[in-house]
């Protein structure tokens, strides 16, 4: 009988990097959906603060550090990133571990290779350090994440791990070639 070995999303297909960029998997120990019930939203913004650290996130925004990020994924959700979440009354709390392929773009030129895929303004003033959005790369539904000046987070449904990989593999080249 054949051993199974346990994968990521993007295994095989990351890091890869270009001169100033490079892009690689993030892996979370956890990844869990939290979506508070209608009037409970300051008490599992609370909930969360004992048990993590971080507050439930205004939308558009993350909050928390590397090993344990709440960030906001559409109205009234947001995903918990790197620490597990215990049941918090007033709250629909749902583990999506293995939901998601998750990776980082890091360098001087991320921004640029984000602007070829997402239909968002990325600049500064507008998409700073802490911002997030539930948006599009490519074709493919995305949350997208800064996390430092120049590093993006970005998170798809992991069927389109290989999808995302090409995607970025692609336009840093494009940028690269562009010099």
């Amino acid at each position: 009988m054949a051993d199974l070995i346990a994968k990521t999303p993007l295994t095989g297909l990351l890091p890869f990097a270009t001169s100033d960029l490079t892009c690689s998997e993030l892996e979370f120990a956890s990844i869990t959906s939290v979506a508070p019930f209608r009037g409970q939203e300051e008490v599992v913004s609370e909930a969360l603060k004992a048990q993590i650290g971080a507050n439930f996130p205004k939308p558009g925004r993350t909050t928390g550090r590397a090993h344990a990020r709440v960030v906001w994924s559409g109205r009234g959700q947001a995903l918990v990133l790197g620490a597990a979440v215990e049941p918090i009354k007033g709250a629909a709390i749902t583990d999506q571990t293995d939901a998601w392929a998750c990776v980082a773009l890091d360098g001087p030129g991320a921004r640029d290779v984000l602007a070829r895929l997402v239909p968002l303004d990325l600049r500064d003033g507008v998409f700073a350090r802490g911002h997030a959005a539930r948006t599009l790369i490519g074709h493919m539904h995305a949350v997208l994440m800064r996390t430092g000046p120049d590093r993006y987070g970005i998170m798809v449904f992991r069927s389109m791990a290989r999808t995302l990989a090409h995607e970025l593999k692609s336009a840093m080249e494009a940028v690269a070639a562009r010099g």
